[in-house]
């Protein structure tokens, strides 16, 4: 049951632990229709009790899929009453029903009169997807996604989205015209039935998907004795002419030779006002011969194929060419359009196009460019085959193809309007493609179509078929050097989506193209780039790279680097990283070489990288520097380093491997500002990252730094906020192992303990169960969180029990990011709970924090308490605020005797 307007107030406030009397006083309603309203919202939303509600009330909501939308078609639907109750009835008792039958025969039309009926029956909604722009089985997903307003997210396939996005949702989808994508559909349906068990899907197809869920329904020919007549006389009236109901038997008998065909009996009431009955029996007066012979005549068409044969007869010469060549468009198009593909001028076109859907055989459409057209799927593979009978289909195929490769051009440099005109044509593209790149003659051009659709792509966030298409472009290449470019692009769009072994493989295989160009360098510098990501990004591998292996690609890489600058700086950057402490410590061996040696060789990957004019390179080479310094314990250094590395990629290109570096160089910035203790840096890279077009939708990645800053901070509302996001987001994507989502997941698991809120923490202990624990937990920020909770509940030796380990011990996990927060709790820890050497910790606390504004602070406070110097403790208080810690200096605050007022006003 829905609840009203004035119950979602109610459940609101509940949500805010109010009483009936203040939830009374805010809305200005009485307290007995409070209780009333809770009354109704308790049986309603069938909970137990008002903790219940206000449980509910606080739940993240769902994520928003676009709004359910049907067509609406131009005219309207006649008859099949017995039809559309049989058909409602099975949708209405199985989750999967295919509406089968051949083309024309009215499938499309009575699937959606039914949902029209039936759609009131599913609460979360109704979606209509049209599977006749697609030519791709693998891209039916895409389409089901587009439906849904789901955006593909780095590390994650468009049907992972879709079955996430429906999961939980009563709903029906309806998918229309599935026999040229069966292969697509089938398995998709199938995982979806399996995996949303609230979901029920309506196909239309001409072939069974054989899905085991599958129920078919055999859409029938119209009645003769009464659908048949009344669908012709409801057309022929609205072309002008309504028959006389004398003639009804004529009508029927008429359209009993044409099989009872939807299609066909619209066809022929076009011409009524025309032709009349004599004139329309006459061109189908023996539908027989018509069909017979040849390879046109198969059961699956023959029906559908008479009424089109006799319209396409009835046509102009000039018509029956402009309706041939227009059919090879898949998506609708404009005059213009049409047009260029047709090789006629825009005025004859038009007036042609006008005359063919007054005839039923193009559909108008409105769209942001004006009135377009569109082929039915039926007439356009029907004008497909009599482009290849008339000899014209390779020529139709190649101007369409020139045009495609034309509007590729014009969206390289359209303005703001572009997306909305790649959206257009993006089906163009692809059908083109697909045609031109099994024809060894057009090899050259669908390699520059793949390339185009391949940065187009990318930039829609379509990173996933970019990837594709870079490949595919790759494949298409004659040259090797250019197919070589393409992988590395290819490469640099897989790291996007976090794909490190599809990095891995397509810099490999770019090795090898640069091999065949006779290209050392390139060799070289896509052999050393293959181990250095290996090193950069080892958590997006699921197969990490054996040392190894990571070694002789080195070694290889550095014989064939010659005196090419690009070449020495990769290898320089590979040595630096690879054969680091760094490596080791990512890879969990033992380190090759000495600090002081990883910090030379990252100094020389930036000075070579510096050589080669290549902001990219240079980046990369600051990220190994990041790492030598952040292991060497030089804090400060490694964040000057991030923001020196953020300045450099604001004037990089705006490409695939651009996009790459900054996606990287924001994470790494916002963690190095909070190990340094910049807590508004870190949450100005965090925001930056988690508002990146390419991870808007993987909340739980693009956040989780934003989550530790506001938990450290003392942020609790927008903590609140950010973690449904991360939360929703998480469960979306299955990400069960990945170890770097720790530390979000500690810093709000602490926060909700400080909120008081044991609920809520106890589902997060959950998230933390399944990403499981880690040496980074124990002994890094785990302890970091963990003490935080202590010290805030008083329990000071529990604290320096969670800090015992010295922070040389335990190196590994808490220099980077943590070490300043270690060293100061600890001082803390050792100060309030009495310790006898808490002086000692607290001078080398103090040597260790200089410079980070909130690590030193605590240490200051901590000597406060330690020498009863209540003036130098209340003006840690405001250092705290300076540093944008309102967590700190409220705490600073309870210290100093104000009994908790300022934590309780934070929310905590």
């Amino acid at each position: 049951m829905e609840i009203s307007d004035r119950e979602a107030e109610v459940l609101a406030l509940l949500g805010e632990h109010l009483s009936n009397a203040e939830i009374a006083a805010r809305l200005f309603i009485s307290v007995r229709t409070v209780e009333s309203h809770v009354s109704s919202l308790l049986r309603k939303l069938a909970v137990p009790d008002r903790r219940a509600l206000a449980h509910r009330a606080s739940e993240p909501a769902r994520a928003d899929l676009a709004r359910p939308a049907l067509p609406t078609p131009l005219t309207s639907f006649v008859g099949r009453v017995r039809e559309r109750a049989d058909l409602a009835g099975m949708v209405g008792a199985y989750r999967q029903v295919t509406a089968l039958g051949p083309g024309g025969v009215g499938k499309t039309r009575l699937a959606l009169a039914v949902v029209g009926e039936v759609a009131g029956g599913y609460t979360d909604g109704t979606w209509f997807v049209d599977l006749v722009p697609v030519s791709d089985p693998g891209m039916v997903a895409a389409a089901v996604a587009g439906a849904l307003g789901l955006g593909e997210q780095p590390g994650r396939a468009l049907d992972d989205s879709v079955v996430a996005a429906l999961a939980d949702r009563h709903a029906l989808l309806v998918l229309d015209n599935c026999e040229h994508v069966r292969d697509g559909v089938a398995p998709f349906v199938e995982r979806l039935l399996a995996a949303c068990p609230r979901l029920t899907v309506l196909a239309t197809s001409r072939a069974r998907l054989l899905v085991p869920f599958e129920r078919v329904y055999q859409v029938p020919s119209l009645s003769l004795a009464s659908d048949a007549v009344a669908l012709f006389t409801d057309r022929a009236a609205a072309a002008g002419q309504p028959p006389d109901p004398a003639l009804h038997d004529h009508i029927a008998s008429f359209c009993e030779r044409l099989d009872g065909m939807a299609l066909a009996i619209e066809l022929a009431a076009a011409r009524w006002p025309t032709l009349g009955l004599n004139g329309l029996t006459a061109g189908l007066a023996d539908p027989l011969r018509m069909l017979a012979g040849g390879s046109r005549a198969d059961d699956r068409h023959r029906s559908v194929r008479a009424a089109l044969d006799w319209s396409h007869a009835l046509l102009e010469p000039a018509d029956q060419e402009l309706l041939r060549r227009v059919s090879v468009f898949m998506a609708p198009f404009t005059v213009v359009a049409a047009a260029q593909v047709t090789g006629h001028g825009p005025c004859v076109v038009a007036d042609g196009l006008a005359r063919l859907a007054e005839r039923s055989l193009l559909m108008v459409t409105a769209g942001a460019d004006g009135t377009g057209y569109r082929v039915l799927e039926t007439i356009r593979q029907y004008g497909t085959e009599l482009l290849a009978e008339t000899g014209e289909l390779v020529d139709a195929r190649t101007r369409h193809l020139r045009w495609c490769l034309a509007e590729a051009d014009d969206l390289a440099v359209v303005g703001d309007d572009w997306r909305a005109h790649f959206d257009g044509v993006a089906d163009e593209l692809r059908a083109a493609l697909a045609w031109a790149a099994d024809r060894p003659e057009r090899r050259a051009e669908a390699h520059h179509l793949a390339r185009h659709l391949a940065g187009l792509t990318f930039t829609r966030h379509l990173v996933g078929e970019s990837q594709q298409r870079y490949e595919q472009a790759a494949a298409l290449a004659d040259d090797p050097a250019v197919a070589a470019s393409m992988l590395r692009q290819a490469a640099a769009v897989a790291g996007c989506r976090m794909r490190g072994d599809d990095m891995y493989r397509f810099h490999r295989a770019a090795a090898e193209a640069a091999r065949r160009a006779a290209d050392r360098a390139g060799v070289a510098t896509d052999l050393a780039t293959a181990a250095t990501n290996a090193y950069r990004f080892s958590v997006r591998f699921v197969r990490p790279l054996p040392e190894a292996e990571a070694i002789a690609l080195i070694d290889e890489a550095r014989e064939l680097a010659g005196d090419d600058r690009c070449a020495l700086a990769a290898v320089a950057l590979a040595e630096a990283g690879v054969l680091a402490d760094a490596f080791g410590g990512a890879a969990g061996g033992r380190a090759t070489i000495a600090v002081p040696e990883a910090m030379a060789r990252a100094r020389r990957a930036v000075d070579l990288a510096v050589r080669t004019g290549d902001p990219l390179a240079e980046s990369a080479a600051f990220d190994a520097l990041i790492g030598a310094q952040s292991w060497s314990g030089d804090t400060f250094g490694a964040a000057a380093t991030a923001r020196r590395r953020i300045a450099l990629l604001a004037s990089a290109p705006d490409t695939p491997a651009g996009t790459h570096e900054l996606i990287d160089a924001l994470g790494i910035a916002a963690e190095a500002a909070l190990g340094a203790g910049d807590l508004p840096a870190t949450r100005r890279w965090a925001r930056q990252l988690a508002d990146h077009p390419l991870l808007a939708e993987v909340g739980h990645r693009a956040t989780s730094w934003l989550l530790v800053a506001d938990a450290l901070a003392g942020h609790v509302g927008e903590l609140a906020r950010i973690s449904a996001r991360f939360l929703d987001a998480w469960r979306r994507a299955g990400d069960r192992n990945r170890s770097f989502l720790g530390p979000a997941v500690a810093a709000v698991m602490a926060v909700q303990d400080l909120r008081g809120d044991d609920e809520a923490r106890r589902e997060w202990r959950a998230v933390q169960d399944q990403l499981g624990t880690s040496p980074g937990y124990t002994y890094g920020y785990g302890a970091v969180f963990d003490a935080l909770r202590m010290l805030h509940f008083g329990q000071a030796r529990e604290a320096l029990e969670r800090l015992a380990p010295e922070p040389g011990d335990v190196w590994r996990w808490v220099t980077w990011i943590w070490l300043h927060w270690y060293v100061a709790l600890r001082a803390e820890a050792a100060v309030l709970a009495g310790s006898p050497d808490a002086n000692r910790r607290l001078t080398e606390a103090r040597a260790v924090v200089a410079g980070n504004p909130v690590a030193s602070a605590i240490v200051e406070r901590a000597d406060a308490l330690l020498h009863n110097d209540e003036k130098r403790l209340l003006a840690t208080a405001d250092t705290f605020d300076a540093a944008g810690c309102p967590y700190q200096a409220a705490r600073t605050l309870k210290l100093a005797g104000d009994g908790g007022m300022a934590l309780a006003a934070l929310g905590l």
